[in-house]
């Protein structure tokens, strides 16, 4: 089970401004269980748990070993909650030296020129062997239309088509919604394999469906180990949910006691990725009306020596959410050098672990200390299990939180204010 730990944030506050935070929080979480709150429409993310979809696990699977078997390269072709999630999974369950599978590359998440020229260089480049690269592409679109995966998707198309010729229907995958959207009028011109997300499934809930399943699944990762740990922390937290509530009342009563920003933060590496994924969950969810804490993502200890001094020592706006794990699975050692002129041999002996661990807990002391509340998020292990548990545990968190703060967790409406002004300046009507 994935919890989160509360004291060193806790301490912030006196009783009473937690017993009231506490208030708002069950009462949102009343309006969530009887679905009588804002945007009701889009509670898909609980329903897919309450009745696992088997055979479309299965699906997900064969067709993801498919690609993990053939393909070089899988191109990963979405904006936002159409690639964030997939990329937390994958970069928190894959070695980052991969030998084995494909190379997981990613497309139309941004609009550079120069980074879509490099893709398409390093597409051509032959293997090692001279043989010339398989490439399989999986784009993800609700519309079709989102101006960063849609020219994307254009050039990366008629790249396959240009190589591969008929072949290439069989290469491109693509998601989308049931019905309607441009992507579906692709699909039907070409004959591409459709994958659905679910109407009631906004984008940045959409890990759990095909949007996230299946490039988990061409990156080899068990995804039916994923879906059933978010399955069981569904059951676990609908039982009792108790470590919940008191993550979401404290964390709530800090921002109404005038916190503004959260720092996602991880000593380990392979989970920058899911404070990612949870910076646009927590963005997009909150950010509204003036409303919401500000998500950030930093990586330890690397960031102490740039952003460190700001934490110890900056304005007192800033708590802190840790991702940890109770066993990372390694045991490297630091070897003794009989010359001992860097002056390490107190450390010989010891693990990275063991050293990484002392380095978490004294950037929590000394935070802490310096004015900073801590929350410390657990998982078991970094398996596709616990990333499942974590992943509804927060999807959750974030319903709850929002419904607290009066607003609708799960539309986005200022993300539609960027796009119509820059299509006014691209003369989109024209």
């Amino acid at each position: 089970m994935f919890i989160i730990k509360t004291e060193k944030a806790r301490s912030f506050l006196d009783d009473g401004e937690w017993q009231q935070a506490s208030q708002m929080v069950r009462k949102a979480s009343e309006t969530l269980d009887n679905r009588t709150g804002k945007g009701t429409e889009w509670l898909g993310w609980q329903n897919i748990l309450t009745r696992p979809n088997d055979a479309l696990l299965e699906n997900m699977e064969a067709i993801g070993s498919e690609i993990y078997k053939k393909a070089d390269v899988f191109i990963i072709c979405g904006i936002g909650g159409s690639y964030l999630g997939a990329r937390a999974v994958i970069k928190a369950l894959t070695p980052e030296f991969m030998d084995e599978g494909p190379e997981i590359l990613y497309a139309g998440h941004h609009i550079s020129g120069p980074y879509m020229l490099q893709l398409l260089e390093h597409l051509e480049k032959p293997k090692a062997d001279g043989n010339t690269k398989q490439v399989y592409l999986n784009v993800i679109s609700k519309s079709g239309t989102t101006m960063e995966t849609a020219i994307a998707f254009r050039v990366l198309r008629k790249w396959m088509h240009d190589r591969y010729g008929d072949e290439a229907v069989s290469r491109i995958f693509c998601t989308t919604s049931k019905k309607g959207g441009a992507l579906n009028k692709i699909i039907q011109a070409y004959g591409y394999r459709r994958f659905i997300l679910p109407d009631d499934v906004g984008g940045r809930f959409s890990v759990l469906t095909p949007v996230g399943l299946l490039p988990i699944a061409a990156a080899g990762i068990d995804v039916n180990q994923l879906f059933y740990g978010a399955v069981e922390s569904y059951r676990q937290l609908d039982k009792n949910r108790e470590n919940l509530l008191d993550y979401v009342a404290t964390r709530l009563a800090l921002y109404r006691k005038g916190y503004a920003i959260d720092l996602v933060g991880t000593f380990e590496p392979a989970l920058v990725s899911l404070g990612g994924w949870l910076q646009q969950l927590y963005g997009e969810s909150e950010g509204k009306n003036g409303k919401g804490l500000f998500p950030s993502v930093a990586q330890y200890t690397t960031d102490l020596h740039s952003l460190g001094q700001m934490i110890q020592d900056g304005p007192r706006n800033i708590l802190e959410t840790f991702l940890t794990i109770n066993n990372p699975g390694t045991s490297l050692r630091v070897n003794n050098d009989p010359r001992d002129y860097d002056g390490l041999n107190y450390l010989s002996g010891k693990s990275f672990e063991e050293i990484n661990e002392k380095a978490f807990q004294g950037t929590c002391q000394a935070h802490h200390e310096g004015g900073v509340p801590i929350f410390v998020g657990i998982l078991d292990n970094c398996d596709a299990e616990s990333i499942g548990h974590a992943i509804y545990y927060f999807e959750m968190a974030t319903a709850l939180f929002v419904y607290a703060t009066g607003e609708n967790p799960f539309d986005q409406p200022g993300v539609e204010a960027y796009k119509k002004a820059m299509y006014q300046l691209l003369d989109r009507e024209a």
